[in-house]
């Protein structure tokens, strides 16, 4: 199994060199060379698995043997997992009027990117072990990821990680989840900016290839292709816990709703769309609605600005990871994604090519939902199950409150409620805040600023270098 970049410029890499990437070289996103492809008999034997067991026989299908033996491979995931505070490690939640919550936030850091960057930690671990190499990693948050990749590698030796963090856009709780760790390895920055202005900083490290090479350079993000793999296996399990039954021709179709910003996880849900698990994907946003109007209207093109919104990790107008899926649905025409993302990143406006528009319309229906959607969905859902959900999740169940279903749903829940109090407020709700969440506020925090006028490209290369040469 070996990986190419989306847009055609880059030598194939294995799954190793797709771990430690950034973006590929040529500006592209890396993805598998062929997507490996699920006969019936195998999904009715997969149909039994645990959640845990799903991620190791998909994890073995995009790594090598040689390149990690599967009994290694096991141990790595089995270790990813041991921190989660669920037994099963994810959680479906069936509540009234056929509501379905996937709980995908049962790790460290209550949000689901702790699934995918806890497996990717370990595998980083493996390889840097075997090598004696140390690496940088370079994160920029919305929220969530920060705290989750930090929790993947704090206190290890052969990792140092930089966090970027947009000051003011993420709650209270999902800051101090990153300033409260004070270890040597971690170093978080403050930026006075939004979502997209901290990806630029990074975006320009990782194109200066002789910097990137020198300090070993590599992203955390879902740019990361570890993550989307990891997440693939989220599908397989909504869809084995809500099928009806694996007896009937054709398999039963089931829908899965997801709550969308960068669009990883939904890029994960094509993928095992193109496996061949029967599902029905619907890509879930809020007022920052470039996914939608592209789904829509082959409209991918920038707003005039980012919209604050409660369900704030979503508040995005750049969502990398569609330039994967439009590669899926092109039949990996490396040529056609170099041009149109060429073209969008000069203009941010882009009119996809009609047939491009048609194959996804056809994959992904989408959905937007205002704070006010958020806000009564979070209400509904309490007032008719004692069932509290964060606001990236109630924009999953708007979805479902305001469209008929006839076939089984399944909503991801990608953080717990208790992340997002200031929401549940709003909303009219009580939040129930666990201990290791109300502690926070109590202890010590460490970030630097980085102020507007700053170059922010310029202290993030001086802060690596100087680490650097503490080595």
């Amino acid at each position: 199994m070996e990986y190419i970049s989306t847009r055609g410029g880059t030598r194939a890499v294995d799954f190793e060199g797709a771990l430690f990437s950034g973006y590929a070289p040529d500006g592209g996103l890396f993805m598998p060379q062929r997507i490996p492809s699920l006969d019936r008999d195998t999904l009715q034997r997969w149909s039994s698995l645990s959640y845990p067991e799903l991620v190791k026989e998909l994890c073995s299908l995009f790594v090598p043997a040689e390149l990690v033996p599967r009994n290694v491979l096991d141990e790595l995931i089995d270790r990813a997992f041991r921190r989660f505070r669920h037994k099963n490690v994810v959680h479906l939640s069936r509540l009234k009027d056929g509501l379905n919550i996937l709980e995908l936030w049962h790790g460290v850091t209550y949000a689901f990117k702790d699934l995918s960057l806890s497996c990717t930690g370990q595998f980083l671990q493996y390889f840097l072990e075997k090598k004696q190499k140390h690496v940088n990693i370079l994160v920029g948050t919305s929220g969530d990821t920060g705290s989750s990749a930090i929790e993947s590698v704090r206190g290890q030796r052969n990792v140092d990680i930089f966090v970027l963090l947009p000051k003011g856009f993420c709650t209270q709780i999902q800051e101090l989840q990153m300033t409260t760790v004070i270890e040597d390895n971690v170093h978080v920055f403050a930026a006075h900016g939004n979502s997209d202005e901290i990806d630029e900083p990074i975006k320009e490290l990782f194109a200066d290839v002789d910097f990137a090479g020198k300090y070993n350079l590599m992203s955390l993000n879902s740019v990361n292709w570890s993550r989307i793999m990891v997440q693939i296996a989220h599908y397989f399990y909504a869809y084995f816990q809500c099928a009806p039954s694996l007896d009937t021709t054709p398999l039963p179709m089931v829908e899965i709703v997801v709550p969308t910003g960068g669009g990883g996880n939904i890029t994960a849900g094509c993928i095992a769309q193109k496996m061949g698990l029967p599902i029905r994907l619907i890509a879930v946003v809020n007022s920052n609605d470039i996914i939608h109007r592209t789904v829509q209207h082959g409209d991918f093109s920038l707003a005039e600005s980012v919209k604050a919104t409660l369900a704030s990790a979503m508040d995005i107008q750049e969502p990398y990871n569609v330039e994967r899926i439009l590669w899926l649905l092109s039949g990996s025409d490396s040529h056609l994604i170099k041009t149109l993302m060429e073209q969008f990143s000069i203009s941010k406006r882009l009119k996809l090519p009609e047939d491009l528009h048609r194959k996804l319309s056809e994959t992904l229906g989408s959905c937007s939902a205002s704070d006010q959607d958020i806000v009564g969905a979070m209400r509904r859902c309490w007032e008719e199950n004692q069932y509290l959900l964060c606001p990236h999740s109630a924009v999953a169940a708007h979805y479902h409150y305001s469209e008929p279903h006839s076939i089984p749903r399944c909503c991801l829940a990608p953080a717990s409620a208790a992340k997002f109090q200031d929401a549940l407020l709003r909303a009219g709700l009580v939040p129930q805040i666990p201990p290791e969440i109300s502690a926070l506020t109590a202890m010590e925090t460490r970030s630097t600023p980085l102020e507007r006028g700053q170059d922010w490209a310029q202290v993030l290369r001086g802060r690596i270098e100087a680490v650097a040469q503490q080595w």
